[in-house]
């Protein structure tokens, strides 16, 4: 087959086969293109600017006939058939401090917690006897004999490469030699170091907890013995560059060696976190010795390798919820090669292990109080119940509350409106911005404020449409309709110009109200399934990242939260690598996690017929039926509070 040259910014060249993505070759030639609809051309984002022609669009979608006459091109929908040459537009970078990135939040060590009692990895210190010419016993009888001897245990497991490495290890420490031990399975311990000489029994053990969120990977690293978090750090999934949704990692997976490609991404964002928190540390990674995993399920699917395609077909299927335990060097994590990787179990397509351990790390599932959970992202994943019972399910709320699928939508970094105010007399809006200075879009909980803000002050009616009889300039027609003028141009860094205003549009509009009305939906549904009244939930949990930027008055306003006193709400934050971190203590929180899995019931919503009718009713702001949010029918009509 022919091959072409392909120059990216006068600088990267490369050759490749006639008929290569623009996508594909820009990856072999080292040049970073984000696709975050995961190459499905849906987004506009990895827009090119082709300066000598030598290729097909095969799709134009998001570029405007004045785009193409310019050059422009979608990477991941335009094929080479020719030498040419491209300008890659400077690629959007997050920018954000993550807050757990710089201190220790306080995490307390379970009350009670024992090393000793509930922690599967153990250390032991041998003092063995040397051979001589007559005690001729072998280095591994000698060394399983002083195991069995000195620490009572009956060595079940020793992996090949630790057994070439043993003899040089007792010989290098004299005949004594520290002893690391996986106890997860009495019958059959597991050796997962020899190292030369005794530790102090004093020295950190060290494990990790990790969260593979879609958005943000979170790692906590953690001494076994004391139970103490020493480091947390946290990056964004590197994955996000192929897909900022499952569903879109999951196609960008199955095409060519996507799924070794987002392998890959998320191993370096792993790394990447060992790397800094180790350093912090002062300890090498190779002396991490175990880690747990979280997250949902195509994320597991998807560092493990395992092919995710099956999750986005019906019937939904994973291809395993219940992962057994691993050696990081099968996984590929750069800690100790011998480290137990523990993946904690998932129960469905869309309901994962970042839900199962968020429930434990909630406590609801060892209450009696009614507790509703939710965990707010690209999916709405949804828990009912207390310890007695527990049902789940999870509703495709889309991206937009992740900042996808808006005109001036981006994810929450540098430059993104992060909360909105506007005046019910002038319309005119204030803000705040992530960093401070100018805006260049609205981030998540900026666009959840913005549309509570809208609807009270009337710019917008309970349908999402915009009033345009309002006295003032704000609500103009643009490109797609009526729209909302939240800063012009001269005032953002887009530069000045109407075309540089940062706007939201009706579909926006429509795009976030679908969004929340999913959520509302989902948690609708669950309480129906099991016949039990919304409003006799006790105490609504949030979790998830972004759950802690929502202003829950605002949720409620727009119908995303149901109504009922602020006091029944918690915002947990980061609950899924906190219930990684309780089972990577305890072997009894560990279990209990399994326990949570297999006694949840799962309902796929989109076998449920009801499902369709409460999200019709909930694409109103907040609701159809007022009634269910009686707050926010006051609030529309202060006359009627005041004379009351």
């Amino acid at each position: 087959m022919a091959e072409h040259t392909v120059v990216f910014d006068a600088a990267a060249e490369v050759s490749v086969p006639r008929g290569t993505l623009l996508a594909d070759a820009a990856r072999k030639a080292g040049v970073e293109i984000s696709q975050p609809c995961g190459g499905q051309g849906r987004c506009g984002r990895c827009a090119v600017k082709v300066t000598k022609d030598g290729v097909r669009r095969r799709s134009t979608l998001r570029l405007s006939a004045e785009d193409v006459e310019a050059g422009y091109a979608l990477a991941c929908q335009t094929v080479v058939e020719g030498d040419t040459e491209v300008t890659v537009p400077a690629q959007e970078k997050i920018a954000r401090l993550l807050t757990t990135d710089r201190t220790v939040a306080q995490v307390q060590v379970p009350t009670g917690y024992s090393a000793a009692a509930d922690q599967t990895i153990k250390r032991f210190g041998l003092t063995l006897t040397p051979p001589s010419m007559v005690d001729q016993t072998d280095d591994w009888s000698r060394f399983t004999a002083g195991l069995r001897q000195q620490a009572g245990i009956e060595l079940g497991h020793i992996s090949l490469p630790l057994m070439r490495q043993l003899g040089a290890v007792l010989r290098e420490g004299e005949w004594q030699v520290t002893v690391v031990l996986d106890l997860a399975e009495e019958a059959a311990p597991r050796l997962i170091a020899a190292l030369p000489g005794l530790l102090p029994d004093s020295a950190p053990l060290w494990g990790a907890a990790v969260d593979i969120g879609t958005t943000t990977v979170s790692l906590w690293l953690v001494d076994l013995l004391s139970g103490e978090v020493q480091v947390q750090t946290a990056e964004y999934n590197r994955q996000i560059s192929r897909g900022e949704d499952v569903i879109s990692r999951i196609i960008y997976g199955s095409k060519n060696d996507g799924g070794q490609e987002m392998r890959g991404l998320v191993l370096e964002s792993i790394g990447q976190l060992l790397e800094r928190g180790c350093r912090r540390a002062k300890i090498d990674a190779s002396e991490v010795m175990k880690m747990t995993i979280v997250g949902n399920s195509t994320m597991m699917h998807l560092l493990l390798g395992i092919p995710a395609a099956s999750i986005r077909l019906s019937p939904f299927v994973t291809a395993v919820n219940q992962v057994p335990p691993f050696r990081a060097e099968d996984v590929g994590i750069g800690i100790h090669p011998e480290a137990t990787v523990d993946c904690i179990p998932g129960i469905a397509s869309y309901v994962g292990a970042d839900i199962t351990a968020g429930v434990l790390s909630s406590g609801m599932d060892d209450t009696e109080s009614i507790s509703l959970f939710i965990d707010i992202g690209t999916n709405g994943e949804i828990v009912l119940g207390s310890h007695d019972w527990l049902v789940t399910c999870a509703c495709s709320a889309g991206p937009a509350f992740e900042g996808a699928g808006v005109m001036h939508g981006m994810r929450a970094t540098r430059g993104a409106i992060e909360e909105v105010w506007i005046n019910g007399s002038t319309y005119e809006p204030s803000f705040r911005v992530i960093g401070g200075g100018q805006p260049q879009g609205v981030c998540g909980s900026g666009l959840l404020a913005l549309l509570a803000e809208m609807f009270l002050t009337g710019i917008l009616d309970k349908g999402g449409n915009l009033n345009s009889s309002l006295p003032t300039d704000r609500v103009r027609e643009g490109e797609h309709g009526l729209e909302y003028v939240i800063s012009w141009g001269h005032e953002t860094k887009n530069g000045d110009g109407p075309a540089n205003d940062i706007v939201i549009t009706r579909v926006d509009v429509d795009n976030l109200i679908r969004a929340k009305a999913s959520i509302y939906a989902g948690f609708t549904i669950l309480a129906d399934s099991v016949g039990f009244p919304l409003e006799a939930v006790d105490q609504v949990l949030v979790g998830g990242s972004f759950g802690k930027y929502i202003n829950v008055e605002k949720a409620v306003q727009i119908g995303l939260l149901p109504d009922m006193p602020w006091e029944g709400f918690q915002f947990l934050g980061n609950t899924a690598v906190k219930g990684a971190y309780l089972a990577l203590l305890d072997k009894h929180a560990r279990a209990r996690i399994s326990d949570i899995a297999s006694r949840m019931t799962y309902i796929e919503l989109s076998a449920d017929n009801s499902f369709f009718e409460a999200f019709t009713s909930a694409l109103f702001l907040p609701h159809t039926d007022m009634d269910r949010f009686p707050t926010v029918a006051k609030a529309l009509q202060p006359e009627l509070e005041t004379e009351e």
